[in-house]
């Protein structure tokens, strides 16, 4: 067994799209549309085009408890999701240049590196890199 698409519930699939493409730098790989407002939208890392895929969850909009669920870890400042990166500092220098905010700076906690930012989409984010 092992895993081949991970969700992230978003709260506008377009957007949600635009922000992990142009601001984070995934690639779109699926497209379908399903209904008029909804798709099965899927991006992967430019780095594993053929790893897991994360689909671009409008659950939100349709299921009360998801977007419940949604905003209590956003308010609480929990992230819904980590991205690995191999240069936390410069990582983050890349994304504040491109207008990404940031509840969380880069910070050491013990073998790991984190920042968590906001994916304008109703989720915060955490980078982590891992140290040796």
């Amino acid at each position: 067994m092992k895993v081949h698409v991970l969700s992230i519930p978003v709260q506008n699939q377009q957007q949600a799209l635009q922000f992990y493409t142009e601001k984070l730098g995934f690639i779109k790989k699926i497209d379908i549309t399903l209904t008029e407002s909804n798709r099965w939208l899927t991006i992967v890392s430019k780095e594993e085009p053929d790893g897991t895929e994360i689909l671009l969850e409008p659950s939100p909009n349709h299921f009360e408890p998801a977007k419940a669920y949604q905003q209590a870890l956003f308010k609480a400042g929990i992230p819904y999701t980590q991205f690995l990166v191999d240069d936390i500092l410069k990582e983050v220098e890349r994304l504040q240049d491109l207008g990404v905010e940031f509840s969380v700076p880069p910070s050491d906690m013990g073998m790991v590196s984190i920042a968590v930012f906001n994916d304008t989409c109703g989720n915060n984010i955490q980078l982590v890199q891992m140290r040796s």
